[in-house]
């Protein structure tokens, strides 16, 4: 599987052990920084480009750590397109990308050690999206939502 990841400092030791493993599992990994360690970087500079990536279908799926995963969950989810979720246990690695197709594991680089980042990565990663009507009903009141919200941007209201 093609996985994007991305960090700012905050989750740069983990990201590079998770890029190690990744790659070790046989998986293609596009890191989009950050390459070094930074203490003054912005989790948005890389984010962003890793949720582009996602949503262009670029990429299957991406990770994004920041020091506790929620700027990084945050920040991917203004992307159209994008089902990102903070996560801290495997049930909801499992069932994020089930029922609701959730592209982008959020955690944080300081709230989670690297064995247990690895086991929800892996969870994440071997999950399968649902197609049970009820979840496709549910996205699809999501989606709209993205697009409503862009129409009311381009009249100048919000709705």
């Amino acid at each position: 599987m093609r996985i994007g990841i991305a960090t700012d400092h905050g989750g740069f030791s983990l990201k590079e052990e998770l890029v190690e493993q990744l790659r070790a599992a046989g998986h293609e990994v596009v890191d989009f920084g950050a390459h070094r360690l930074n203490e003054g970087d912005d989790y948005p500079d890389y984010v962003l480009p890793l949720a582009q990536a996602v949503a262009a279908e670029q990429v299957e799926r991406g990770v994004a750590i920041c020091g506790s995963g929620v700027g990084a969950s945050v920040c991917a989810n203004k992307i159209r397109g994008i089902r990102a979720a903070l996560i801290h246990d495997h049930f909801s690695a499992r069932q994020g990308v089930e029922d609701d197709h959730m592209n982008i594991l959020c955690m944080g680089g300081r709230t989670v050690g690297p064995a247990v980042a690895w086991d929800l990565v892996q969870t994440f990663l071997a999950a399968r999206v649902s197609q049970a009507q009820r979840h496709l009903r549910r996205l699809s009141k999501i989606a709209s939502l993205e697009t409503q919200n862009d129409y009311a941007k381009t009249i100048g209201r919000k709705l």
